[in-house]
């Protein structure tokens, strides 16, 4: 942390993974933060809470970390919750065919020449060693390829990895998918071997282990937290953002403030002039039972050949991921859980009845599509104002919609900060922030372009 912290106040519009990522880091680092956040809450859609029906605390969608997830791990680093995370010792995948029963453990080697390959008992049961060869196709896709149009996708090792991979990590379907992107995904995790596909599963819940101790190091640092301000509009002046104009009140900025935008897409669209988001976004469903698998199951599973795509588990609760599930989000709550219930109950050696009481969450516009369209509409972190800089899993980071993505892009929203106050670290110092009462804010707006 720096001794001394640098001239100017930070201010962090938005408290997801990006917007905490950013707001951590700074904070540590000496800057004079404040937090806004238009909810009552912090984590966006990482977040935990306590179900009324189950009776149980579950998170609203599951979540997978690796080892190899860097910028994850540099966050989880600093805010100090390593210990709050379960981390198998050995980087294991295991998966089951629904139709075949058949099961499998990808168990990745050390080091980054695939050596494991060789060993049949490492790879994707009914594949070779020569077959994992043609993801090096992925790298020398084109822009506009998708992962369909790239890998075979009529192969044992498609639909039994490379698929269920794919769609999970991009939330979109492999005739959609970015082929680019899905090749960073591998080249981050599977192609570094196992030092970076070693599992991270939240222990209690991705509240307790992302949001509420970050929320901790802001309050130690003297950070700021604001809940309930929702920001309406942003006032721009000489090239940078010259107010913050939330639902009750306007807040002036100085010269040498900086403003970190870290809401979702399409709200950054609507306050960003000219402004270029993703526009297509797919949904995920996830399905939380009350119930205990039996000793010895997995903590997660991959599911190949059913409606569900991965099972979590956490003590007595098992949670069913599907992502890119426009197929089933529009059907009945009470059908996807008899649905979803038969592939765990098939996966584990289960009774199919009775069905365990369960929690559907549907996330209509959970990410964007990570579609080579899409892609090119992601924006930089850069923005044309000079203080004001973009975070979020939309922003381009090379990464798809993930946790990774979203920390991703938080730490370089930082750095830009960092950098502004190093090339300008004398910039002159204006009034102090003051606060406009409400009668005041359409005499601001006016001002807006």
């Amino acid at each position: 942390m720096s001794a001394t912290a640098p001239p100017g106040r930070v201010h962090i519009v938005g408290s997801g993974l990006a917007g905490l990522a950013a707001s951590v880091t700074l904070a540590d680092e000496g800057h004079d933060v404040i937090l806004y956040e238009s909810g009552s809450q912090a984590g966006g859609r990482c977040r935990s809470f306590t179900d009324p029906e189950l009776g149980v605390r579950i998170d609203n969608g599951n979540h997978l970390l690796l080892s190899g997830n860097s910028a994850s791990c540099a966050y989880i680093e600093r805010i100090g919750s390593i210990d709050t995370f379960v981390r198998p010792a050995e980087a294991a995948i295991p998966f089951i065919d629904i139709k075949t029963s058949e099961r499998w453990t990808l168990r990745p080697g050390r080091g980054a020449v695939p050596w494991w390959l060789l060993h049949a008992s490492r790879r994707v049961s009914g594949t070779r060693a020569r077959d994992y060869l043609e993801a090096l196709r992925l790298w020398r896709a084109a822009p506009g390829d998708t992962v369909a149009a790239v890998l075979a996708p009529d192969s044992v090792l498609f639909r039994r990895l490379w698929q269920p991979l794919a769609v999970a990590a991009l939330n979109a379907g492999v005739a959609d998918a970015s082929a680019l992107m899905f090749w960073r995904v591998l080249a981050e995790t599977i192609g570094r071997g196992a030092d970076a596909c070693r599992p991270m599963l939240a222990k209690d819940g991705l509240s307790e282990s992302l949001v509420d101790p970050a929320l901790s190091l802001l309050s130690g640092h003297g950070a700021e937290i604001r809940f309930g301000s929702r920001l309406r509009a942003l006032g721009f002046e000489d090239g940078r953002v010259g107010e913050l104009l939330f639902d009750d009140n306007a807040l002036v900025l100085r010269p040498e403030d900086s403003v970190i935008l870290a809401v979702p897409a399409a709200i950054a669209a609507r306050i960003v002039p000219g402004l270029t988001v993703p526009d297509d976004y797919a949904p995920i469903v996830n399905a939380h039972f009350r119930c205990r698998l039996p000793p010895g199951a997995p903590l997660f599973a991959g599911i190949v050949g059913g409606t569900a795509e991965w099972i979590f588990t956490k003590r007595e609760v098992v949670s069913v991921t599907v992502s890119a599930a426009d197929r089933i989000v529009d059907r009945p709550a009470a059908e996807l859980r008899e649905r979803l219930w038969r592939d765990v109950a098939l996966a584990f050696g289960l009774p199919a009845a009775p069905t365990p009481r369960a929690r559907i969450v549907k996330e209509r516009r959970a990410t964007f599509r990570a579609t080579p369209a899409q892609e090119a509409r992601r924006p930089a972190a850069a923005t044309a104002w000079s203080n004001l800089h973009l975070a979020g899993d939309y922003v381009d980071t090379g990464l798809p919609a993930t946790i990774e993505g979203a920390i991703r892009s938080g730490l370089a929203a930082a750095a830009r900060v960092r950098q502004r106050r190093a090339r300008a670290p004398a910039l002159a110092a204006g009034p102090a922030p003051t606060i406009q009462t409400p009668t005041q804010i359409e005499d601001c707006q006016s001002a807006l372009p």
